[in-house]
């Protein structure tokens, strides 16, 4: 049929009054943004992993089988009446303790590499079931996540994807008959966890229910990872799986620091710890950086004999990791009695009191902010600059499409002593801001830039700049100013930020 029939066959049925069986809408195809909202960069967190960043600093407790044998990695053949805690676990000691340094939440180590199970399983003997000890044969997920939600903190727990005990690992039915049950029951202790944690050790000689051999597996497809998170984020929507669940990565290290350069992209299959560390700009996965460091001198788990890092270590890990747009999950194991040792506890506290002392006055709000450029108003949002010191996460400042550079000036009537600048942006969007860099002045004419050698590349969810440039002293000097003005360098897109603090 020509163009020229089919046009008069549809002007004859518009002029007969009759409707053809379709009837065309022109579509807009581009998407409405009535509050002029930046466009995100790609890739993005999910909202799952928007709230785990949120948690920033946890604590972490391993504690079990091994806290009785001395054993960091047991090798699965313990008799379970080994297990015998001389109290009652306080798990929500723990909570207490790690909560007045700070921290906002705590995952529970419940079964480690030698497969012993801290809660009545359907899946194994070798659990606290069959202890035999009264005390021993306190449910710890349970205690821990009633203790958290009491607490009004998050939670998660540690299950070890290896299992030296079990006779079934290696066989396709050791993931369906006992990892994923496992995972599934641990679940189900409180379905508003924020993380499941998933050692990367996987495979090795173990007990194995008797064969005492050498099992070694493909962890990439043998956990049957995709059935594994659709079923635990069936229960808890907001437990990010991490490590072999693939939603956040580990940092690369197990001394508590990012790279000063850290991006929270990095592409699934790298295994480089230096990138790692690092992240990549050009990664095509969200996959952000979390840091496990121990507290204690010793071991993972509780040793006798060993001490405690002092306050100003532990502030330096918060200041590399946290502060570096990483989290921190810190190590405070318990001991025998099932409690953590009045020297942890005390150190926690006294880190908190640093804590608040260093970073508890936000000077930034006391200030006039200016900035080179405010995004035009959207129906229902602004982008001025004093979205960025009103305390909201939800209001940010950005500069208009096309505008990848800017400055903000915070500026005092009388000087201020500061010490340490805070930049976040609401990766919602994305992370962007790929260099920045701080100046200050006495005399508002003369600007000196701060920050030492360290680099003032990435922001992301968190950075933290100790003025003087370094971590391990952030503290010693302090800086009188008049002003101080952030410059943005350099954005993968128009520059946002949700807040920025001064200290």
């Amino acid at each position: 049929m020509s163009h020229k029939i089919l046009l008069l066959g549809l002007a004859a049925l518009a002029a007969s009054g009759m409707k053809a069986q379709s009837e065309f809408t022109l579509i807009n195809e581009a998407p409405a943004n009535p509050d002029n909202e930046p466009v995100a960069v790609q890739p993005v967190p999910t909202e799952r992993q928007i709230l785990w960043n949120e948690t920033e600093f946890y604590g972490f407790f391993h504690y079990g089988m091994n806290t009785f044998t001395g054993q960091e990695w047991g090798y699965g053949n313990e008799k379970e009446s080994t297990y015998a805690p001389t109290q009652m676990p306080d798990p929500e000691q723990w909570l207490s303790a790690i909560k007045a340094a700070g921290m906002k939440g705590g995952i529970a180590v419940v079964k480690h590499h030698d497969g012993f199970c801290l809660w009545p399983t359907s899946t194994t003997t070798h659990s606290i079931a069959n202890c035999g000890n009264t005390n021993g044969q306190a449910n710890i997920p349970e205690l821990f996540g009633k203790a958290a939600q009491k607490l009004g903190m998050k939670y998660g727990f540690y299950i070890s994807p290896w299992d030296r005990n079990s006779g079934l690992y290696g066989e396709d039915n050791y993931v369906t008959d006992v990892f994923l049950k496992q995972c599934e029951e641990l679940a189900k202790y409180g379905d508003d966890q924020f993380e499941m944690w998933f050692d990367g050790a996987n495979g090795g000689d173990g007990y194995y229910g008797g064969k005492s051999k050498t099992i070694n597996i493909d962890a990439s497809y043998y956990y049957d990872v995709p059935n594994l998170r659709d079923r635990v984020h069936r229960i808890c929507k907001n437990c990010v799986m991490w490590g072999v669940g693939g939603e956040a990565r580990w940092i690369g290290n197990e001394q508590g620091y990012a790279g000063e350069t850290n991006w929270a992209m990095m592409d699934k299959s790298t295994s480089s710890n230096a990138i790692r560390q690092t992240g990549q700009e050009e990664g095509w996965q969200w996959n952000p950086g979390e840091s496990d460091a121990k507290a204690t001198t010793g071991g993972w788990f509780w040793h006798s004999g060993e001490g405690v890092l002092s306050a100003e270590r532990l502030f330096q890990m918060y200041l590399e990791t946290v502060g570096r747009n990483a989290t921190l999950i810190l190590n405070c194991p318990p001991d025998k009695t099932g409690h953590l040792p009045a020297a942890t506890v005390n150190r926690l506290a006294e880190l908190g009191e640093m804590m608040q002392t260093r970073l508890g006055n936000d000077l930034a709000k006391k200030a006039q902010v200016s900035v080179s450029e405010e995004r035009t108003a959207g129906g229902a949002r602004t982008y001025v600059a004093a979205n960025l010191t009103d305390g909201e996460k939800d209001t940010y400042w950005a500069t208009n499409d096309g505008t990848n550079t800017a400055t903000i000036e915070f500026t005092w009537d009388e000087p201020q002593d500061i010490r340490y600048i805070m930049l976040q942006e609401p990766i919602r969007l994305g992370q962007r801001i790929e260099k920045f860099k701080v100046e200050y002045t006495t005399d508002g004419a003369s600007w000196k830039k701060l920050g030492g050698a360290v680099q003032t590349t990435t922001v992301g969810y968190k950075r933290i700049l100790p003025l003087n440039g370094s971590t391990s002293s952030s503290y010693s000097k302090s800086y009188s100013a008049k002003a101080v003005r952030v410059t943005i360098e350099s954005s993968r897109s128009c520059p946002a930020l949700h807040t920025i603090s001064i200290y």
